[in-house]
């Protein structure tokens, strides 16, 4: 993953040379060049990254440990951090190119810090994600009925309609924000760890929600997980990042070595590949 010298976004430069299981090229929604991330609280780099890409149709799980840089990572592909260098596209067009709605017909978002608003209905929310198809004096549309009809089908919490907000529970919320992404209708969607702090239960009916849509629809989804396991056997392809770094990217198989679990992870660990990889802790490695 080399960065770029050319400001001229090339037709194939997209391609990322891999290819899918029939030989086609395998093509990136989003791409980062020669990015450097800071917080304007902050005078040194947050994340450096060269290269980064996120496959057209795949889901994309971005792994490490806390304080590594996925999140800002992640805020720089949405567009809710601007990077001091370097580039980010989606389907070859700057991100700083588009205005808030148009940006938000091509990219779903949804952030670990939701707005809390206990006391509207999970329908009212779920409409709420049509809002960049909607001119400020104008009503709900056909269009929007039925996207929201898909969105509560997809997330499986049509009998959650008249719930408000507030009387869910974690597990429950969050497909109800999922859903409101859903109803945006987007090509790309960024989720930042759409997991945590729910049971089991909920966090398979969470990923198993994201890969319907992934698959049904072709949906391209990068998605930041905590459980390398999990997204190890969820993702299409893993980006591992260390310290600020981007350590590895491609296919989990390739990606889920013992190396990188001691490496960036601290732990010591087997990884079996037979009958599914699997990742099978041992103990924790001194800290360096």
């Amino acid at each position: 993953m080399t960065g770029t010298d050319s400001d001229v976004v090339d037709p194939d430069e997209a391609s990322i040379g891999l290819t899918d299981e029939d030989g086609v090229a395998v093509q990136s929604a989003l791409v980062g060049d020669d990015l450097d991330l800071r917080y304007p609280t902050s005078d040194e780099s947050v994340v450096e990254c060269a290269r980064l890409d996120v496959p057209e149709g795949a889901i994309t799980a971005l792994v490490g440990p806390n304080g590594s840089g996925k999140s800002t990572l992640l805020k720089a592909l949405s567009a809710h951090l601007e990077p001091v260098a370097g580039s980010v596209r989606i389907h070859g067009e700057d991100l700083d190119s588009f205005g808030g709605k148009e940006l938000a017909r091509e990219l779903g978002v949804l952030s670990q810090e939701n707005d809390s608003v206990g006391s509207i209905s999970v329908e009212d929310l779920v409409y709420h994600g049509r809002y960049p198809y909607r001119g400020f004096f104008e009503g709900v549309s056909a269009a929007d009925h039925e996207a929201v009809d898909r969105a509560f089908e997809l997330a499986g919490i049509d009998h959650l309609r008249e719930t408000e907000l507030g009387q869910l529970s974690g597990g429950q919320k969050q497909l109800a924000w999922i859903a409101m992404v859903l109803a945006q209708e987007t090509d790309v969607l960024l989720l930042d760890e759409p997991t945590t702090f729910l049971d089991v239960h909920h966090q398979f009916r969470v990923l198993e929600t994201i890969r319907q849509l992934n698959e049904q629809q072709g949906v391209t989804v990068a998605v930041i997980l905590h459980d390398i396991s999990q997204a190890a056997r969820f993702a299409d392809y893993l980006i591992a990042m260390c310290d600020g770094e981007l350590y590895d990217w491609g296919p989990p198989e390739e990606v889920v070595t013992e190396s990188l679990l001691a490496d960036v992870f601290g732990v010591e660990a087997t990884v079996r590949t037979e009958p599914d990889l699997q990742v099978l802790p041992r103990r924790a490695l001194p800290e360096r």
